[in-house]
Parts: C-alpha cells; structure tokens; sequence
C-alpha cells in the first residue's frame, strides 16, 4: 500500500461502506471530544471532506475518532497513512542503543508472520536456560505460533545494551533477555557452573544494568563475567538499586553489520 496517496480513498471508502455521512461523522466526533473533554478529537464536515479529496494527515486524536466512528482498528488507520506498526521492531533493530533498558516486544495477529531471528546456533533449544550462551545467524519469517511461546504478554524483556559487555560471553552485548519479575530475589548459593547461577535485570538510579549479584544486608553488588573486564560494583539497597527480576532467557539476538564479540579494552 502507498502511504497517503491512497489514504483520502480509502477513508471515504470506509465511510460509504457504514453509509455515514461526513455530516454524521461531524457529530459523532463531536460526542467523541465532548466525553474526552478534548476538543482533538473533533472532526468538522469541512476538515473531512479537506482529508477525503486532499489526502492530508490527520492527527492521532482525529485518527483515532475515525477509528471509533468506522468500526475499524486504529493500527489498520495509520497504515493506510503509511505509519505500520508491525515494523516497529524492524526499526528498533536497525537503531540499537548503547545502554542496557528495558524493551517492550509487541504480539501481532495469530494468523501473521513477523521478522524473527530463526538461524541460531544448533544446539538451540527454547525449552532450556542455557539459550542466553545462543547467536542469531540470520532473520527470517516464522509464524506468530512460534514467537507466542517466548510469553510476550506476561514477561518483562530487557536490552543488552551495544556498549554493555559485563556478562560476555555469557550475553552478548546487543541481546535482548527475558526477564521473570516473580522472581526479585536472590537465590542461597548452590549452583555448581556458571550456567546455573542466576543472572538479574537490575535497575540503577540512572540507567540498568544486567549481572550476578550478592545481596549482603543492604549492599547489593553486581558480579559481572570474569572474563568480561568489568569491575565489580556495589550499590545500596533498596536506595539506588531495584531488582526487576530473573533473566530466563534469550528473547532476541541482534546481530550487528559488523559483529564483534570481544569485550571492550
């Protein structure tokens, strides 16, 4: 679909299909702003036929009305105005960040297909923890059925940040990490590998961060991979320090143009 250039069509499109007037629609959005106390949301007989023959851009307020008044998803609206949701995380995937932040993965349609890294190392195997030691080789489509099993809805997911290498190799910076918030407590020692102990989503007064962590009264210090170069770092807690919750897994591998996994110097 070409962005705005079809856009006025289709909305006069949805209108005949209702048999609503540009006059109805004109006082249905005035109930629509009137409820919402906005006056945004309003959208005058004028300014519709104006969008309907001039393919101009609405504002999501009065988008958001002609969602209401036509029956219609917002999301299918800003697509037709060339604004597509699902390639949100395409876009987020080509403008990594450089600290570590929480992320917020979207769960489209069951009947969809969505880009997803599906080439990973062999051994790979969604059922088991060691997934945060796995690499995406390659994206590709694959269907919504398979990304549902990742619990979208119900976890936290985090960013490992480009810049952030404290848990390589173990995580590689650019991954993004499934994160349980049930479980905001330290576990008592008894892991017997590194792979056993328990990695946590933290967050700082100005930033996150993902590690090991000891918990000793109220110092809370993060453990980063010996082998990463990062120092230990010791925080007062609950004061400057919240554990958000367990990492469980790998929930996406962004691979770079030019990957490198060496730590920095």
């Amino acid at each position: 679909m070409e962005p705005v250039t079809r856009s006025g069509d289709q909305l006069r499109e949805l209108r005949s299909r209702l048999g609503v007037t540009t006059r109805e629609v004109e006082e249905l959005s005035k109930k629509i702003a009137l409820e919402s106390e906005n006056e945004e949301f309003y959208i005058s007989n004028a300014w519709l036929t104006q969008i309907e023959n001039r393919n101009s851009v609405p504002s999501i307020y009065k988008l958001f009305s002609l969602s209401v008044i036509y029956r219609t998803k917002f999301t299918d609206l800003l697509a037709a105005f060339g604004v597509l949701l699902d390639e949100t995380m395409r876009y987020q995937m080509s403008t990594p960040l450089q600290n570590t932040h929480l992320a917020t993965l979207e769960a489209p349609a069951n009947g969809k297909c969505m880009n997803f890294p599906v080439r990973f190392d062999r051994g790979f195997n969604l059922e088991k923890t060691n997934l945060i030691s796995r690499m995406v080789e390659m994206w590709g489509e694959v269907p919504i059925s398979f990304i549902q099993r990742l619990d979208l809805r119900h976890c936290q997911y985090g960013y490992i940040g480009t810049d952030d290498s404290s848990m390589y190799p173990l995580l590689r910076p650019g991954s993004f990490v499934q994160i349980d918030s049930h479980v905001n407590r330290t576990h008592p020692s008894g892991w017997r590998t590194e792979f056993d102990r328990p990695i946590y989503f933290i967050e700082l007064r100005d930033s996150y961060a993902c590690s090991w962590i000891e918990l000793r009264g109220s110092q809370l210090t993060l453990v980063p991979h010996p082998l990463s170069g990062f120092a230990v770092r010791q925080f007062p807690y609950p004061q400057e320090a919240e554990i958000i919750g367990q990492v469980t897994g790998v929930a996406m591998r962004l691979v770079s143009s030019e990957p490198s996994d060496a730590p920095p110097k």
